[in-house]
């Protein structure tokens, strides 16, 4: 998928995932966005950041669905760095992640930006489960990132300081603190 570069070079990327709260590249800009007709679902696979081959963890993609939404942060990537910093994203989302150009809300003009989405059926691809089933995959899972329930537990305070509601992240992390209870 091209990405949607703007007249000086640079991007805007949608974070809803880890970008939120470990962006990990320089940006010139950052807003809250809502990305609508999608839902951020744990679905994907982490065999390389919040998992292993053998014990993957569970981190999130978007499926499309109707009249959902997911709120999340849009960085603008400066011009001057977009090449480099494009390699970088693409190496961070290599494990089942592809590109999306989007159309993004947020104050102002409509926004473009790029968003790497696990689409179903890739080889990381885990899908729904039942929500214990989850959380114990989530609360389990350990990679050369980190525990998987720092993951979830991250995004879950990302998600209510942006005021964002979502359900399904706050429900599994909901689950996974009363496993450490």
């Amino acid at each position: 998928m091209p990405v949607p570069f703007d007249a000086d070079g640079g991007f805007w990327l949608f974070g809803y995932g880890s970008l939120i709260w470990n962006p990990d590249v320089p940006f010139d800009d950052r807003r809250p966005a809502r990305l609508r007709g999608w839902a951020r679902r744990f679905w994907q696979g982490s065999h390389d950041h919040r998992g292993t081959p053998e014990a993957p963890g569970r981190v999130v993609t978007l499926i499309e669905a109707g009249d959902a939404f997911v709120d999340g942060l849009a960085f603008r990537i400066p011009g001057g760095e977009a090449k480099e910093i494009l390699a970088r994203l693409d190496h961070r989302e290599k494990n089942g992640y592809a590109r999306h150009a989007l159309a993004l809300e947020s104050a102002g003009p409509q926004i473009h930006a790029l968003v790497y989405v696990a689409v179903a059926g890739n080889f990381a691809w885990l899908g729904p489960d039942d929500a214990d089933a989850m959380a114990l995959q989530i609360h389990r899972s350990r990679g050369p990132s980190g525990s998987n329930r720092e993951y979830l537990l991250s995004l879950d305070a990302a998600l209510r300081a942006l005021s964002a509601d979502d359900p399904h992240v706050f429900d599994l992390a909901d689950r996974v603190r009363r496993m450490n209870a």
